[in-house]
Order: C-alpha cells, then structure tokens, then sequence
C-alpha cells in the first residue's frame, strides 16, 4: 500500500534544499522525476545528483509563476513519461523585503515586497496546480502535495505576507480536494504538510548566531517545541511518501503538520 513505485512526478523547487530532498527520497522510491526550478545552473545539479539513483529524471528550468512556462513543462512530461502522478509544490520561501527586522514593522514594508512574497508563495502553488492537475483531471488519478507552514496557524512575528500566504495555501489545498474528488475522480487527491522549524539557507541566519549558538528567536522556537529541536529536512519525506501512496488512499483536503509537537502545544 505504501509503494509509489512507477509514478512521475513534478517538484517545483526542486533546485532547493527542501524540494531537492523530497526529489531524493521520491528517486529512492523508484519515482521518476520532474526537477523544475527556475535556475539552469542548480537545476543541472540537482539532475546530475539524481541521476545517479537512477537514470528516470528530467530538469525543467521555469518560473512557477509563468503559466505558459508551465504547460510547456507539462507538454514534455506528458510526451516522455504519458502520465502525471505526483506534484510536489516545494517552490516559494521568503524573501528579503518580505521578513521584517525587528526594529521593523508593517507599515514599512512596500507593495512591491509585499506582492512579491504573496504571490510566490501563493500563486506559485496555484498556476502549478492548474497546470499540471489537468493532467490528473484528464488521466482521473493523481496526488499533489503542497507546503504549508506554522505561520498558517498561529500569527509568527516578522513574516506576515508569507503568513498570509501560507494561510491561502490551506484553503486552496481544502477547495482543490474538493474540487478534483467531486468533479473529476475520487483517486485524485489533495493534501499539504505544514513543516514547524528547520534550519535551512534561508532562515539560518535568524535562527543561529555566527558562532553556532541559537538566536533570541530560536530559543523562543525551541521552547514552544516538546520535542526541544528543530526538525531535519529528512523528516518530511515519510509524509510526503505517505500521501501519495495508496496507504492514504481516504485522505483529502488534510493540512499534516510535521512540527515536532509546536502547533499543538499551549507554552504553558
């Protein structure tokens, strides 16, 4: 029931460290698979890292927010591969005028930055879903996967265009699953994981000091967690794996946080 072996799929930011891990652990599934991102140069890389799983991997640079980028991606997938299975969408994070500093506050931050973070971190996750699950729609059976976040849960100081749209992302994941279930196929199913805190490129800086120690925002992360540490980016492959396998063939529209126990828990 847990095996996806045979399936295709697309991870868009797959070029990242988070979508390159779940690439990995879905190559080491006997998935083939889609690297689509938006550099050329860290898109080869990651093809060239996968390709020594096994050789059913292809690279497709494209910005998730170009729509006809992405049909065209879809185009080649559907002449190599036939099918669609899987989409992962991995694409977004923060960006620098999106995060606030702490002598910051709302007020200050612009439309442009402000636009910016909703849009990759919302529509960045919608065009893909267009796209690619029509070839679900069309085929009646597919699986996508997309990345929500603590900041959806609860109000998390400094990121507040991400939080919103984080917060998108969740209603987007409920409305699609039902959308796909009720008007296509009862096999095609929508699901997101909401990672708690992992230290990766981007927030690595907020999060530890230069010589190693934990920042003033960690120690607030790491006391709301029961578990008492940040989570690695291993840790999200299981679910992923799990929610595009049979094993969860009843679950739809479900928002999984993989938080080590931080969104459940009061502080007190």
């Amino acid at each position: 029931m847990f095996d996806i072996s045979g399936k295709v799929a697309v991870v868009t930011g797959a070029s990242g460290v988070l979508g390159g891990s779940i690439a990995e652990s879905l190559m080491h599934a006997g998935v083939s698979v889609v690297v689509l991102g938006r550099t050329k140069s860290r898109v080869d890389e990651r093809v060239k890292q996968l390709s020594a799983i096994h050789e059913n991997v292809m690279g497709a640079v494209c910005d998730v927010m170009d729509k006809e980028a992405l049909i065209n991606v879809r185009q080649s997938v559907l002449s190599r591969w036939k099918r669609i299975d899987i989409l992962v969408n991995c694409a977004g994070g923060n960006t620098r005028g999106g995060t606030l500093n702490d002598d910051q506050d709302l007020f200050e931050m612009s439309a442009g930055d402000w636009d910016e973070v909703v849009g990759l971190n919302l529509n960045g996750t919608v065009y893909p879903s267009m796209v690619f699950g029509r070839a679900m729609a069309d085929q009646q059976s597919g699986s996508i996967v997309n990345v929500s976040s603590m900041a959806a849960l609860s109000a998390i100081t400094r990121v507040p265009g991400y939080s919103v749209a984080k917060s998108g992302i969740n209603i987007f994941t409920q409305w699609m699953a039902m959308e796909m279930a009720m008007k296509y196929s009862e096999k095609i199913r929508v699901n997101a994981i909401a990672p708690g805190f992992f230290i990766g490129n981007q927030n690595r800086s907020v999060l530890i000091n230069p010589d190693g120690s934990l920042t003033e925002r960690s120690k607030k992360v790491i006391s709301k967690t029961p578990m008492g540490r940040f989570g690695d980016i291993s840790e999200l492959n299981g679910a992923v794996q799990f929610l595009c396998s049979e094993a969860a063939s009843f679950i739809t529209g479900a928002i999984i946080p993989i938080d080590g126990g931080f969104s459940s828990f009061s502080g007190v």
